[in-house]
């Protein structure tokens, strides 16, 4: 098998708008941006909004289709794929977005939730519906006996825990988290930032991690991809980007992380790893 689980290559997305006299102009949000995200590993795409992180996760995803460039899944080619093809690459590839709500079904079950990727797939449930409901929620520290709420009932924290949750129902080998921790709280950001670590140690799969918040990024990632107008301008290992980052925007981004107290630092990461 390669090295490599994930590859893109130039990828380039246009957008076309129209003034309000109806001319037509043309939007480049991503321009030629290659990257590759290897098994188990973690690799965080970073920008400030407008960037085009989020298009590219998108295209990832194959929730957008690219204007040029290449994407590949364990060596095959999913640019185009379509039908069977696509159906496979959409269990092997899972999307946990920004807004938990707005990504839930408010008048489904969370035992809904979680079964539609298996029921989409045709897949049946492992033990049964209601068992591996309930082995999903314990899974994201959720409480198996509130499988019957809807999403409108549990926090902000919780419902991305739900997210995550449906995430994992197909066995995932890349999860593409699209800004999944900005809109939370930052204790609850902690939290599930250490959840995503957690499930990652345990089954082994890949996070492509879009983000702006690098405090968050320097956590959770291996390799990192700085994102500007829509190219990236610096890609390399976590600890070299940034501890000596080589792109004069790349440092003006570091340059924005707050800085903290060094020691009080060492002992958060030391009671959380």
């Amino acid at each position: 098998m390669s090295d490599v689980l994930f590859s893109a290559r130039d990828l380039t997305k246009r957008f076309t708008t129209r003034d309000a006299f109806g001319r037509k102009s043309e939007f480049t949000a991503v321009d030629g941006v290659s990257f590759d995200v290897r098994p188990g590993e973690t690799l965080a795409v970073v920008g400030e909004s407008g960037s085009g992180k989020s298009t590219t996760a998108r295209i990832a995803a194959r929730l957008m289709e690219p204007s040029a460039g290449t994407l590949e899944f364990e060596g095959e080619d999913i640019t185009h794929a379509k039908g069977a093809q696509l159906a496979r690459y959409r269990a092997d590839v899972q999307v946990v977005f920004q807004d938990p709500f707005s990504s839930l079904n408010p008048r489904h079950t969370v035992e809904r939730i979680l079964m539609a990727p298996l029921d989409y797939q045709g897949i049946a449930p492992p033990g049964g519906r209601r068992a591996y409901t309930a082995e999903l929620m314990e899974r994201v520290g959720l409480v198996p006996d509130h499988s019957q709420r809807y999403p409108a009932q549990f926090s902000g924290g919780q419902a991305q825990r739900i997210g995550i949750a449906r995430a994992l129902a197909v066995n995932p080998k890349l999860v593409i988290c699209d800004e999944a921790v900005s809109a939370l709280d930052v204790s609850v950001q902690a939290q599930v930032v250490e959840l995503l670590l957690r499930l990652q140690r345990e089954s082994g799969f890949s996070y492509l991690f879009i983000a702006h918040d690098l405090a968050v990024v320097r956590r959770i990632a291996h390799r990192v991809a700085v994102m500007s107008k829509g190219r990236i301008v610096e890609q390399g290992p976590c600890a070299q980007v940034f501890d000596d980052p080589q792109d004069p925007y790349t440092r003006t981004l570091l340059a924005a992380i707050p800085r903290i107290n060094p020691e009080w630092d060492r002992r958060r990461r030391a009671a959380t790893a």
